[in-house]
């Protein structure tokens, strides 16, 4: 897949951590912080991004440099996603299950601020395993990638338009289903 410019996007971040860390000198501790920001156009484009500074504003910039550079697409389905998918990424697994119109997005941590993100307003989510924002970001992406939108699956196997329709306009006789067995 290829790189998305972020040009022509209208994208919004959202900061999911930010860490203090400390690095041991002989003079005693240095002290810098890390942040973990997600962005996305809200019409199934997302990235993330990681930063480090000594300034918690200059570490959240670099971070949003670093998620511009890492954007992915994945297909929407009506403000959900179009099927069931499992991310993983090291010992997390996320779970996110399509919902329908209305229910909302029940989704905890950084899984949720990728969905808010990303323009996906009805969909059920899990995060299973560790805790780590990280990785928790990192399995998101992982499902999200993994999704397939339909026409794609019916062009991979070899089935046209005019194949789906004559499908659809099938009766039960023409499938041979008795009328009593429904």
């Amino acid at each position: 897949m290829g790189r998305i410019d972020p040009e022509g996007l209208n994208l919004k971040d959202k900061v999911v951590f930010i860490n203090r860390v400390a690095k041991v000198v002989k003079g005693g501790r240095r002290f810098s912080f890390s942040a973990l920001v997600v962005i996305g156009d809200s019409e199934g484009t997302v990235g993330m991004g990681k930063g480090k500074a000594s300034e918690v504003p200059e570490a959240i910039r670099k971070a949003i440099e670093s998620a511009k550079k890492s954007l992915v697409k994945f297909p929407l389905k009506e403000g959900s996603i179009p099927h069931r998918v499992v991310g993983t990424y090291g010992s997390i697994n996320v779970v996110m299950n399509p919902a329908k119109k209305g229910t909302g997005l029940i989704a905890g941590g950084p899984v949720r601020a990728i969905l808010e993100v990303s323009g996906i307003h009805d969909i059920v989510a899990k995060s299973l395993g560790s805790h780590n924002p990280y990785n928790t970001v990192r399995a998101t992406l992982d499902g999200l990638m993994k999704l397939k939108d339909f026409d794609s699956v019916m062009r991979v196997r070899g089935r046209g338009e005019e194949e789906l329709s004559s499908d659809k306009e099938k009766t039960d006789e023409d499938r041979g289903v008795k009328a009593g067995s429904r």
